[in-house]
């Protein structure tokens, strides 16, 4: 970024999967800096998903910068994921015209159960794979696989954890951080949402905010999903060895297994 440097920029670097994000002021003016974010962001931009996109620049080295609007503000509490504004922002993001045809347009295929299922027994160690818990939810996947059409696979952002929440001082509310986006059955981030922050009793009612009726299967294909993305955490986790952090996840997944289990 030292392009940014010479013109008389301020850059700190702040949070982010890719690590390639700055807060960058000049003169009174602040906005928030990116390297090589995808294409994919205009759209989120346009539909008012994340913080409006200023402009795109490809800079000497053949990277490409966006600049966003930087927004003060915070990230959600666990409480607040309950909100009707949690549900109603979900269900924008999973009923988008334009945000489905943008990933389509960048060659972005539905990640159907199937593929999912074989990208994470391809990726575990032997440790992780060998653990009971964990066998007992592959077990579970492999009996339990939802049938998905493709033409009900929407945008999902993969990662709906309240880090990812920003609440601007201006009372906007954004989802951030879309490096996992994809085209997938939008259960992939209810489940995870409801079985993280929202007490069960409550499910139908949040739900109904978002538009769904809690049905059966609805169930089913949110339990399945989460199993999912638990089992993905508790390999990330020893990978970067994390090992308390991987144990509470292998508590989370062993709840999920035995909750609902007649589902």
């Amino acid at each position: 970024m030292e392009h940014f440097y010479q013109l008389g920029w301020t850059l700190d670097p702040v949070g982010g999967a890719s690590g390639e994000a700055y807060k960058a002021e000049q003169d009174g003016r602040k906005l928030f800096l990116k390297r090589n974010a995808s294409p994919f962001l205009a759209a989120l931009s346009a539909e008012g998903i994340v913080p409006k996109l200023v402009w795109t620049k490809r800079i000497e080295t053949g990277e490409v910068v966006t600049a966003q609007h930087w927004k003060n503000g915070r990230e959600l509490n666990r409480d607040e994921m309950c909100s009707e504004r949690v549900a109603s922002l979900m269900k924008k993001i999973h009923t988008s015209s334009p945000l489905l045809t943008m990933l389509k347009k960048l060659g972005m295929k539905p990640m159907l159960p199937d593929l999912l299922l074989n990208k994470i027994q391809s990726s575990l160690s032997p440790k992780v794979n060998a653990h009971h818990t964990v066998r007992a939810a592959i077990q579970y996947l492999e009996n339990e696989m939802p049938k998905i059409d493709e033409q009900f696979c929407t945008v999902c952002h993969g990662d709906v954890n309240h880090n990812n929440w920003l609440l601007s001082d201006q009372d906007e509310l954004f989802l951030v951080d879309w490096e996992g986006a994809m085209i997938a059955d939008p259960a992939i981030d209810l489940g995870m949402l409801l079985y993280t922050y929202v007490d069960s009793e409550k499910w139908e009612e949040w739900l109904a905010d978002y538009g769904k009726p809690l049905d059966r299967d609805l169930l089913k294909r949110m339990k399945w999903y989460t199993l999912v993305q638990a089992i993905t955490m508790i390999q990330w986790y020893e990978d970067h060895k994390r090992f308390k952090d991987m144990n509470d996840w292998i508590i989370f997944l062993n709840r999920i297994i035995n909750r609902n289990r007649f589902i």
